[in-house]
C-alpha cells in the first residue's frame, strides 16, 4: 500500500475535490439549469418566406430550412431544443433555458448570404452613380465606413465555397471571424484574386458591405477574413461564425409567434420521478451495506462522490439536466455499482484462497482493475461518437454519460482504495465480512448453446415482424409527426389532469404543455389518427371547464431526416469503434464481433417486445436503447476478462472449457451486478410516473437481456470463430 506521505496527498486531494464539487453544485435549483422537458422554455413560431421561389423548390427550400435552423441551435449551446416543421411553411422552435431572447431571434432569423464581390473604383462612374446614372451590371451602395461603392450585382464567390468559419483577431486585435474555404472555393478564390489584383473585393453578409479590402497579390492560402470598423463583440462575432458554419437559408424567416412555454412534465410527474430516483438510490445503497458490510459503505460513499461530481460538472459548465441525462446518470451509477462489486468479489476471492487482509486488498484491486478499465472504455467509445456524430437529446445523454464514467472509474478506484489504505493504516482492521447469496455453479452453457441460439432468434424474429408490420403506427410522434393543437380553456388546466383524462380516452403517447403568459391555454402534440376525436374526448373530461379551439395544425417529425441519420451514423461507428477496442485489447477479432452481436441482440430483442407490447419508439425510448447497449457491452467484457485470465492460467483446457468455466465464475456476479441495477430501474417503473413509466420498462426488457446475452449468446459465440486449443 500507500506510504503515509502519499496517503495524506491522496486524502487531501479527495477532500478538496469533495469540497470543490459541494461549492460548485449547490444550491442546485440556482446552478444547475432544467432542460425543456423539466423547466420549458422559450416558443417560436418561424415563417419561411418562399414567395419569391418557384412552386417545384418551396417544399425543399422549407425542409432544408429545417435543418439549418437544427445546426445553428446546436452550435448555440442550447440543451434539448425541440424543431419541427408545421403546415407547409412554418417551423415551431422551443429553445430551454434560453434567456437572451433578442440574440436567439437574431441567430435564427439571419439568412447569413455571403457573397465576395467586385467594386467598381471610377470617380467617375461613382458621381454619375450619385446623380442616379448606375452602370449597368451594379448597384450603387453603402459600404462599413457609410461611404458610397459601385458593388458587381454578380458575386464572384458565394458562402457554398466556405467550409468553415472561425473566430479570431484582425491586425488591430480586434474580433474577426477567419473562412477557410473547400477545395473548390480555393481554386476560384484564387483565379479571383489573381486576375483582379489591385482591384477592390467586397465581402457582402446579407447585403451588407462588411469590408472591401485592395487585394495586393493572388491568395492561394484559401483564407479569407471579415473584419469591420471598431471590431466585432465577442457574442456578436460567436453568431457570425455559428451561421456562417451552418450555412445560408434558402429564403428569409419571419418570426410570427414568440411565448413562453412550461416543461413537459406536469408537478406530479416531476414529483414521481423524484421519489422513484430515491427508491432506487435507498435500495442500492441498502442492498450495498447489508451484503458487503464495511466495503458496501465504502461503495456508498464513491456513488454518493461519483453523483456529487456529476452535478458539479453540470453546475459548472451550465449542462441542462434532462430526462436523457438523467438516463445517462442511471447508467453511469449502474456502472459505479458494477465496478464497486467486482473489486469486493476480487478482494472475496483472494481472502478465500487464505491472502492477508492487505494482499487481498492489493491484488483484488489489481485483479478488477483491467475489467473495469475495458468496460468503462468501450463505453466511453461509443459516448464520443454519440457526442460527435449526434445531435440534441443524444449529445446530452453521451455528454453526462461520459463525465459519469471518468468519475466512476475514479470514485470506484482511487477513492475507496484511499479510504482500504486509511484503514489498514489501523491494526484493529483485521476482518472484511460479507455475504454470499450464489456459490459458484457448474453448468453446460457451451453445450446448450444451440437452443438458446434458436430461442434467440425466434424471438427477434417475431418481435421484428410485429416493429414492421405496424409501419408508421410503430413510431411515435418524435419520429412520424402528427397534429398540434391549442386549446383555450375557461379555466387553469393541470396538466397531470390533462394527462389523466388523455390517458382514459387512450390518447397515451401526447405531448402536453402550457404557456406561461397564460395559463389557460394547453398545446398538444398527437399523432394524426389520435387527434381526430381530441376535442370531444376533452370536453367528457372537462365538462365544468369550457374551451375554444385556438388552431389545428399538422406538424412534422422533432427528428428530421438529418437527424436520423447523424444518429445512425453514430451508432455504427460506436459499434466499430467497440469491436476494434475488444478486438485489440483480446488480441482476437472474435470477442469484438461476438460483444457487438450481443449488443445488437440486446436492442433488438428490446425494439421487438416494445412492439409486441404495444408501446411506440420516441426520443426516450432511443435514449434508453442507448443505456442498453452501453450496458450490456459492459457486462460482456468482464465475462472476456475472466476468459483472457483463465486462457493465461489453465493452457491445458480447450477453449470452450474455458469459456463454460469463466462463465460458471462470473454467473453469480453478473446477475448481482445486474441485480443491483435494475433495483434503480424497478423504481422508475413502479413508482415513475406515467411519462417514465416506458421509459423503465425498455430499460427492464434490455438489462434482462443483457444477462441472458451476455452468459449464452456473446460468450459462446466466441468459439463459433475460434479454433479449439
Amino acid at each position: 500500500m500507500a506510504s503515509n506521505k502519499n496517503l495524506k496527498y491522496k486524502i487531501f486531494l479527495i477532500l478538496g475535490l469533495l469540497g470543490f464539487s459541494v461549492w460548485l453544485s449547490f444550491p442546485l435549483n440556482k446552478k444547475i439549469k432544467l432542460g425543456l422537458d423539466l423547466s420549458g422554455g422559450m416558443h417560436l413560431i418561424l415563417r419561411v418566406d418562399t414567395s419569391k421561389l418557384k412552386d417545384a423548390d418551396r417544399n425543399d427550400a422549407v425542409e432544408r430550412a429545417v435543418e439549418i435552423v437544427r445546426n445553428r441551435i446546436d452550435q448555440f449551446g442550447v440543451t434539448e431544443p425541440v424543431i419541427q416543421r408545421q403546415s407547409s411553411d412554418q417551423i415551431v422552435i422551443q429553445l430551454p433555458g434560453v434567456t437572451d431572447s433578442q440574440r436567439a431571434k437574431e441567430l435564427l432569423g439571419r439568412t447569413a448570404l455571403l457573397e465576395f464581390k467586385l467594386v467598381k473604383d471610377d470617380t467617375v462612374a461613382l458621381e454619375e452613380a450619385a446623380s442616379g446614372k448606375i452602370p449597368e451590371g451594379f448597384e450603387y451602395i453603402k459600404d462599413e465606413d457609410n461611404k458610397p461603392i459601385l458593388l458587381s450585382k454578380t458575386a464572384s464567390l458565394t458562402g457554398d465555397a466556405v467550409n468553415n468559419a472561425l473566430v479570431g483577431m484582425d491586425q488591430y486585435g480586434l474580433p474577426s471571424v477567419k473562412l477557410e474555404f473547400n477545395d473548390k472555393g480555393i481554386d476560384v478564390f484564387a483565379k479571383l484574386t489573381g486576375e483582379h489584383i489591385n482591384e477592390r473585393l467586397a465581402i457582402v453578409l446579407d447585403g451588407k458591405v462588411h469590408s472591401a479590402p485592395v487585394i495586393r497579390s493572388k491568395i492561394d492560402s484559401g483564407e479569407a477574413e471579415i473584419t469591420r470598423g471598431g471590431g466585432f463583440g465577442p457574442e456578436e462575432a460567436n453568431d457570425l461564425r455559428i451561421v456562417l458554419r451552418s450555412g445560408a437559408l434558402p429564403a428569409p424567416m419571419i418570426i410570427e409567434e414568440e411565448r413562453t412555454i412550461g416543461a413537459l412534465l406536469g408537478a406530479d410527474s416531476i414529483r414521481s420521478g423524484v421519489k422513484a430516483s430515491l427508491i432506487g438510490t435507498a435500495s442500492v445503497f441498502a442492498f450495498m451495506l447489508i451484503y458487503y458490510f464495511l466495503s458496501g459503505f465504502i461503495a456508498c460513499i464513491a456513488l454518493a462522490f461519483n453523483f456529487l461530481i456529476i452535478l458539479a460538472y453540470m453546475a459548472y459548465f451550465g449542462a441542462a439536466l434532462t430526462l436523457p441525462g438523467i438516463a445517462g446518470i442511471v447508467l453511469t451509477l449502474g456502472m459505479a455499482v458494477d465496478a464497486n462489486v467486482l473489486i469486493n468479489e476480487r478482494i472475496r476471492e483472494e481472502l478465500k484462497i487464505g491472502k492477508s487482509l492487505y494482499a487481498a486488498i492489493t491484488n483484488g484491486y489489481s485483479k478488477a482493475f483491467s475489467a473495469i478499465f475495458d468496460s468503462n472504455v468501450t463505453t466511453l467509445i461509443a459516448a464520443f461518437f454519440l457526442f460527435q456524430f449526434g445531435t440534441g437529446p443524444i449529445r446530452g445523454f453521451a455528454l453526462t454519460l461520459t463525465v459519469g464514467l471518468l468519475a466512476s472509474m475514479f470514485t470506484a478506484i482511487f477513492v475507496t482504495r484511499t479510504i482500504f489504505e486509511t484503514l489498514l493504516s489501523n491494526r484493529n482492521f483485521k476482518n472484511l465480512p460479507m455475504l454470499k447469496i450464489m456459490g459458484e455453479t457448474k453448468l453446460d452453457f457451451i453445450g446448450k448453446r444451440k437452443i438458446f441460439y434458436a430461442l434467440s432468434c425466434i424471438l427477434i424474429a417475431v418481435g421484428l415482424w410485429s416493429f414492421f408490420s405496424k409501419g408508421k403506427e410503430a413510431y411515435g410522434i418524435d419520429f412520424s409527426g402528427g397534429k398540434i393543437q391549442e386549446f383555450s380553456f375557461t379555466q387553469p388546466v393541470s396538466l397531470d389532469q390533462m394527462r389523466r383524462v388523455l390517458k382514459d380516452a387512450g390518447i397515451a403517447e401526447a405531448s402536453i404543455q402550457q404557456f406561461k403568459e397564460d395559463p389557460k391555454i394547453v398545446l398538444i402534440r398527437t399523432s394524426a389518427d389520435s387527434s381526430e376525436a381530441l376535442a370531444d374526448k376533452l370536453k367528457e373530461g372537462f365538462k365544468d371547464n369550457p374551451f375554444n379551439i385556438l388552431r389545428v395544425e399538422m406538424v412534422g417529425p422533432v427528428v428530421g431526416k438529418e437527424l436520423s441519420k447523424k444518429a445512425v451514423w453514430a451508432l455504427v461507428l460506436s459499434l466499430l469503434g467497440i469491436l476494434a477496442y475488444v478486438a485489440s485489447r483480446f488480441k482476437h477479432f472474435n470477442f469484438g464481433i461476438a460483444g457487438v452481436i450481443a449488443l445488437f441482440h440486446d436492442i433488438l430483442v428490446t425494439v421487438g417486445v416494445l412492439a409486441l407490447t404495444g408501446k411506440q419508439i420516441d426520443l426516450l425510448i432511443v435514449t434508453a436503447l442507448l443505456t442498453i447497449a452501453g450496458y450490456s457491452i459492459n457486462d460482456t467484457i468482464v465475462i472476456y476478462d475472466r476468459v483472457r485470465e483463465n486462457m493465461r492460467a489453465m493452457r491445458k483446457l480447450n477453449l470452450a472449457e474455458i469459456i463454460n468455466l469463466s462463465v460458471n465464475q462470473m454467473l453469480s456476479r453478473t446477475i448481482l451486478t445486474s441485480g443491483v441495477t435494475l433495483f434503480m430501474v424497478i423504481a422508475l417503473f413502479f413508482w415513475g410516473g406515467e411519462v417514465l413509466h416506458n421509459f423503465a420498462f425498455t430499460l427492464l426488457v434490455g438489462f434482462v437481456s443483457g444477462v441472458y446475452s451476455t452468459v449464452y449468446i456473446a460468450s459462446p459465440l466466441v468459439l463459433a470463430w475460434s479454433k479449439k486449443r
